[in-house]
């Protein structure tokens, strides 16, 4: 291999640099010793402490019925039910370390499942995302993409993997919110290390916004109100296009420390920030509109196959090589455009979700409140 492809190749997780001596960072470090502790939080485990894996008794595993002829140690209690209206504590983690995978499949209402990560003893949390957004997946249970990308992935048929490293000093918490009228399921697992995380290692944060219908000529608003020191390190789209013809030729926007009515960064066309062209090759044959669907490292888009009138469309842009730093404060936003008749765009009224992740150091601003129940899901 060129000795320049392997240094790229070998350096790609590293996303939030400066990094302590052991903590994980990638290939450039896999063949060294270290002091990390590694553990691993799962409903086999909850606490992830040594040697405590696999003792749930036929008493209380949520799998006991399938396991009565073996008994304990024989996959008792691999999932948790999370009953409507309550939140469930998937995992507390005192100490000083990182959260280097996460694993779960959910069965549920993927728009009322909500996931919340809080750093440090922390009231406010720093993700606040449903759980499909999260993983890049935001149409709902049964209509998951294929996504094979460094930071998410997501495996036939739900597998919902993130890669994201999640460092903590003191600790930290992950819990689901349960919003819909039925009990969800969730298998999962959280791989995590226990070691030193330097101070100056800014924390993991996630943030979702929707908005359905979009104001005609308003723009959408990917997230606002970052306060503080980091980088931005990718987005998350679900765009359902609720009019006839293309709908991405709307620009995205970062306004960057005290940018006003003009930012820093502006793309050119939506498709193009996600490092598309050309309408994703799109064509529409007996009334049906199709794409070229793609997935790699650092971007990849979806179609939602839907008998509806609407077009649903997912997709996603790491910002792993090219972070959008910022000193004092960010906001992004992106416009929803298409085309009508003499070459004229056309300001859009669709259906947008999107979830911003970015690293930033400590305290957050607060994000604003989740919309309510009715305007999360999605209808027909």
């Amino acid at each position: 291999m060129n000795a320049s492809i392997l240094c790229l190749t070998v350096g790609l997780l590293v996303v939030c640099a400066p990094l302590a001596h052991g903590q994980a960072a990638g290939l450039d470090r896999l063949c060294q010793l270290n002091d990390a502790k590694t553990r691993s939080i799962s409903p086999e485990n909850f606490t992830g402490e040594k040697g405590k894996g696999g003792m749930a008794t036929l008493e209380e595993g949520s799998a006991a019925h399938a396991a009565r002829e073996l008994g304990q140690g024989w996959k008792v209690n691999p999932y948790v039910h999370i009953e409507p209206g309550t939140t469930f504590t998937l995992g507390a983690i005192e100490g000083s370390g990182v959260i280097n995978h996460i694993w779960m499949t959910p069965a549920g209402d993927y728009r009322l499942m909500i996931l919340r990560f809080y750093w440090d003893g922390e009231e406010q949390p720093s993700v606040e995302v449903p759980v499909g957004d999260f993983f890049a997946a935001g149409w709902g249970m049964g209509k998951e993409p294929r996504i094979s990308s460094l930071a998410i992935c997501v495996n036939p048929r739900s597998g919902f993997n993130s890669y994201w490293q999640m460092p903590f000093r003191k600790g930290c918490r992950v819990t689901m919110e349960n919003l819909g009228a039925k009990h969800a399921t969730v298998y999962y697992q959280i791989d995590y290390s226990l070691e030193a995380v330097s101070e100056d290692t800014p924390y993991f944060h996630a943030q979702f916004r929707r908005v359905n219908p979009l104001p005609y000529k308003e723009v959408f608003t990917i997230v606002d109100g970052i306060r503080g020191r980091g980088h931005y390190v990718g987005t998350y789209l679900a765009h359902g296009a609720n009019s006839e013809g293309w709908w991405g030729e709307g620009e995205i926007k970062f306004y960057i420390d005290g940018d006003d009515a003009f930012p820093t960064i502006c793309g050119t066309g939506e498709e193009d920030y996600f490092c598309g062209s050309y309408g994703y090759g799109e064509r529409k044959e007996d009334g049906k509109y199709s794409y070229e669907s793609f997935s790699s490292p650092y971007t990849g888009f979806h179609h939602v196959p839907h008998d509806g009138a609407q077009r649903r469309i997912g997709q996603y842009r790491w910002h792993i090589t090219d972070p959008v730093r910022f000193d004092q404060d960010l906001r992004v936003t992106i416009q929803s455009l298409g085309w009508q008749s003499e070459g004229r765009y056309l300001p859009l009224e669709d259906d947008l979700a999107a979830v911003a992740y970015w690293y930033q150091l400590e305290p957050h601003h607060p994000f604003p409140s989740l919309p309510s129940k009715e305007k999360l899901i999605i209808t027909d």
